[in-house]
């Protein structure tokens, strides 16, 4: 696993709360956080779902690792078929799920995929394996090419489940991209501003008179006029005086 670029978020954005990677196995991996050695880890898949919690991230290319020279390299890509004839080694620490691996079995399992890399040096067999491991253990006389109908891996961020702490929660949210704002799946705090904006805004409404309302067109309004001959509310009632 290369979980540098997540480390590095981490330490930017908390940097009061150091973060230590520790490199186990695979098979290791349960077993550090079951004793609690670890807060979280990256695991190949399956895990004990009634333990821990897992976040499926990726599934692994499954490669084969050959030397230079050989006669699987001229081509970009192969299948199982391609190395019936061949001796493909298995390790004990093998991730992959294999019904029945392909080629001749050696006379003898490697205990460690880094011993089965050594062989495959040697010119013994050959080595399957994801491939982060075969970029792990590089070496400039060993080359490796996608095994297409080969089992592959899945690796998945894991962690106890009743262990899910905040901190557990701030990786998570690293590891998934989420920004530095994000709630992370906690209660967001509620829009005080608007709240604020809203209440004195109906303060200055108690506090403003009541607005005169207009008369509809083409209707009088309630006040008398002083003078003017604008219509019969304006005029005079009664008898005319006699001029002398």
């Amino acid at each position: 696993m290369t979980p540098g670029k997540w480390a590095r978020t981490w330490n930017e954005r908390l940097p009061d709360a150091p973060l230590e990677l520790v490199a186990v196995s695979a098979a290791e991996a349960p077993d550090v956080l079951r004793d609690g050695r670890a807060d979280a880890a990256l695991v190949r898949l399956p895990v004990d779902r009634t333990v821990f919690s897992a976040i499926p991230l990726y599934t692994e290319t499954t490669v084969v690792v050959v030397p230079k020279d050989h006669v699987v390299t001229a081509a970009d890509e192969v299948t199982c078929a391609d190395l019936a004839d061949e001796t493909v080694l298995h390790p004990l620490d093998d991730v992959l799920d294999w019904e029945a691996p392909p080629g001749e079995p050696a006379f003898e399992r490697p205990a460690t995929t880094a011993d089965a890399v050594d062989l495959v040096a040697s010119g013994i067999g050959l080595l399957v394996v994801p491939q982060s491991l075969a970029r792990l253990h590089h070496r400039r006389d060993l080359t490796y090419r996608p095994l297409l109908d080969a089992p592959q891996s899945d690796v998945a961020l894991s962690w106890p489940e009743a262990a899910t702490t905040d901190q557990v929660e701030d990786f998570i949210g690293i590891v998934r991209g989420r920004t530095v704002n994000s709630t992370r799946g906690r209660a967001a705090p509620a829009p005080q501003s608007k709240d604020k904006s809203k209440s004195k805004s109906n303060d200055k409404a108690k506090d403003k008179p009541p607005a005169r309302r207009k008369p509809a067109p083409g209707k009088a309004t309630a006040r008398t006029p002083r003078g003017g001959s604008g219509g019969a509310t304006g005029s005079r009632r009664g008898k005319p005086r006699r001029r002398s």
